[in-house]
Protein backbone atom coordinates (compact mmCIF):
# COMPACT_ATOMS: atom_id res chain seq x y z
CA UNK A 1 0.00 0.00 0.00
CA UNK A 2 2.73 2.46 0.99
CA UNK A 3 4.63 1.58 -2.18
CA UNK A 4 1.63 2.70 -4.27
CA UNK A 5 1.32 5.95 -2.32
CA UNK A 6 5.05 6.59 -2.73
CA UNK A 7 4.89 5.94 -6.48
CA UNK A 8 1.87 8.24 -6.89
CA UNK A 9 3.58 10.97 -4.85
CA UNK A 10 6.79 10.57 -6.88
CA UNK A 11 4.87 10.96 -10.18
CA UNK A 12 3.04 14.01 -8.81
CA UNK A 13 6.31 15.68 -7.76
CA UNK A 14 7.99 14.86 -11.09
CA UNK A 15 5.05 16.34 -13.02
CA UNK A 16 5.05 19.41 -10.76
CA UNK A 17 8.78 19.97 -11.32
CA UNK A 18 8.30 19.87 -15.09
CA UNK A 19 5.29 22.18 -14.95
CA UNK A 20 7.10 24.83 -12.88
CA UNK A 21 10.35 24.57 -14.86
CA UNK A 22 10.71 28.18 -16.13
CA UNK A 23 11.12 27.46 -19.88
CA UNK A 24 8.00 25.25 -19.84
CA UNK A 25 5.95 27.44 -17.52
CA UNK A 26 6.85 30.50 -19.57
CA UNK A 27 5.85 28.87 -22.85
CA UNK A 28 2.62 27.53 -21.34
CA UNK A 29 3.66 23.87 -21.70
CA UNK A 30 1.80 21.62 -19.24
CA UNK A 31 2.22 17.94 -18.46
CA UNK A 32 -1.26 16.66 -17.59
CA UNK A 33 -0.57 12.99 -17.07
CA UNK A 34 2.31 10.60 -16.53
CA UNK A 35 1.47 6.90 -16.67
CA UNK A 36 2.28 4.96 -13.47
CA UNK A 37 4.65 2.70 -15.46
CA UNK A 38 6.37 5.84 -16.80
CA UNK A 39 5.76 4.94 -20.45
CA UNK A 40 3.43 7.81 -21.35
CA UNK A 41 3.26 11.59 -21.02
CA UNK A 42 0.27 13.72 -22.07
CA UNK A 43 1.30 17.31 -22.73
CA UNK A 44 -0.42 20.45 -24.00
CA UNK A 45 0.40 24.04 -24.84
CA UNK A 46 -2.19 26.80 -25.18
CA UNK A 47 -1.57 29.59 -27.64
CA UNK A 48 -0.56 32.69 -25.67
CA UNK A 49 1.41 35.89 -25.90
CA UNK A 50 4.54 33.98 -24.76
CA UNK A 51 4.51 31.34 -27.51
CA UNK A 52 2.88 33.25 -30.36
CA UNK A 53 4.97 34.06 -33.43
CA UNK A 54 4.79 37.06 -35.79
CA UNK A 55 1.82 35.49 -37.62
CA UNK A 56 -0.22 34.84 -34.47
CA UNK A 57 0.31 31.06 -34.47
CA UNK A 58 2.31 28.70 -32.28
CA UNK A 59 6.05 29.47 -32.35
CA UNK A 60 7.95 26.52 -33.88
CA UNK A 61 10.55 26.46 -31.11
CA UNK A 62 7.84 26.13 -28.48
CA UNK A 63 6.20 23.31 -30.45
CA UNK A 64 9.49 21.45 -30.55
CA UNK A 65 10.23 22.23 -26.90
CA UNK A 66 6.99 20.65 -25.75
CA UNK A 67 8.20 17.21 -26.88
CA UNK A 68 11.95 17.55 -26.40
CA UNK A 69 12.86 15.61 -23.21
CA UNK A 70 10.04 13.12 -22.79
CA UNK A 71 11.39 10.08 -24.65
CA UNK A 72 14.61 10.45 -22.65
CA UNK A 73 12.60 10.64 -19.39
CA UNK A 74 10.68 7.47 -20.32
CA UNK A 75 13.81 5.51 -21.18
CA UNK A 76 15.92 6.70 -18.23
CA UNK A 77 13.16 5.72 -15.81
CA UNK A 78 12.51 2.33 -17.42
CA UNK A 79 16.07 1.26 -18.31
CA UNK A 80 17.56 2.24 -14.97
CA UNK A 81 20.91 3.69 -13.92
CA UNK A 82 22.95 1.19 -15.91
CA UNK A 83 22.20 2.94 -19.23
CA UNK A 84 23.10 6.24 -20.87
CA UNK A 85 20.31 7.89 -22.85
CA UNK A 86 20.85 11.06 -24.88
CA UNK A 87 19.08 12.98 -27.61
CA UNK A 88 21.13 12.69 -30.76
CA UNK A 89 19.04 14.33 -33.47
CA UNK A 90 15.59 15.78 -34.05
CA UNK A 91 13.52 16.51 -37.09
CA UNK A 92 10.34 18.55 -37.00
CA UNK A 93 7.95 18.93 -39.93
CA UNK A 94 5.37 21.68 -39.60
CA UNK A 95 2.14 20.53 -41.24
CA UNK A 96 -0.20 23.43 -40.47
CA UNK A 97 -0.27 26.47 -38.20
CA UNK A 98 -1.14 25.91 -34.54
CA UNK A 99 -3.90 28.39 -33.84
CA UNK A 100 -5.04 27.13 -30.44
CA UNK A 101 -4.09 24.46 -27.92
CA UNK A 102 -1.66 21.82 -29.17
CA UNK A 103 -1.44 18.34 -27.62
CA UNK A 104 1.22 15.63 -27.60
CA UNK A 105 0.88 12.01 -26.49
CA UNK A 106 4.42 10.72 -25.93
CA UNK A 107 4.52 6.95 -25.49
CA UNK A 108 6.94 4.05 -25.71
CA UNK A 109 5.35 0.62 -25.13
CA UNK A 110 7.06 -1.59 -22.55
CA UNK A 111 7.76 -4.18 -25.27
CA UNK A 112 9.68 -1.55 -27.27
CA UNK A 113 11.65 -0.52 -24.16
CA UNK A 114 12.62 -4.17 -23.55
CA UNK A 115 13.64 -4.49 -27.21
CA UNK A 116 15.82 -1.35 -27.02
CA UNK A 117 17.44 -2.62 -23.82
CA UNK A 118 18.22 -5.97 -25.42
CA UNK A 119 19.66 -4.30 -28.53
CA UNK A 120 21.83 -1.99 -26.40
CA UNK A 121 23.08 -5.01 -24.45
CA UNK A 122 23.83 -7.00 -27.59
CA UNK A 123 25.23 -4.29 -29.87
CA UNK A 124 26.74 -1.94 -27.31
CA UNK A 125 24.56 0.96 -28.45
CA UNK A 126 21.31 1.61 -30.28
CA UNK A 127 19.96 4.74 -31.97
CA UNK A 128 16.18 4.43 -32.32
CA UNK A 129 14.06 6.98 -34.17
CA UNK A 130 10.84 7.67 -32.26
CA UNK A 131 7.90 9.73 -33.62
CA UNK A 132 5.53 12.22 -31.98
CA UNK A 133 2.58 13.94 -33.62
CA UNK A 134 1.50 17.31 -32.24
CA UNK A 135 -2.25 17.76 -32.71
CA UNK A 136 -4.81 20.51 -32.26
CA UNK A 137 -8.13 20.17 -30.43
CA UNK A 138 -9.70 18.67 -33.57
CA UNK A 139 -6.96 15.99 -33.82
CA UNK A 140 -5.39 17.63 -36.88
CA UNK A 141 -1.64 17.06 -37.03
CA UNK A 142 0.10 20.41 -36.55
CA UNK A 143 3.65 19.04 -36.59
CA UNK A 144 5.41 15.69 -36.81
CA UNK A 145 8.59 15.21 -34.77
CA UNK A 146 11.14 12.39 -35.07
CA UNK A 147 13.63 12.07 -32.25
CA UNK A 148 16.79 10.02 -32.71
CA UNK A 149 18.13 8.84 -29.36
CA UNK A 150 21.45 7.32 -28.33
CA UNK A 151 21.23 4.44 -25.83
CA UNK A 152 24.09 2.38 -24.46
CA UNK A 153 24.97 0.41 -21.38
CA UNK A 154 27.29 2.33 -19.00
CA UNK A 155 29.63 -0.58 -18.38
CA UNK A 156 29.33 -3.04 -21.27
CA UNK A 157 30.35 -6.54 -20.23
Amino acid sequence: MFENIFKTWRLFLFRLRINIYPPYAGAGIRVHHIAPDFTTFDISMKLSFYNKNYFGTQFGGSLYSMCDPFFVFILVQNLGRGYIVWDKQSLIQFMKPGRGTVHAHVHIPLEKIRELKQLADEKGKVEPVLPIDLKDDDSNVIAHVEKTLYIRRKNPS
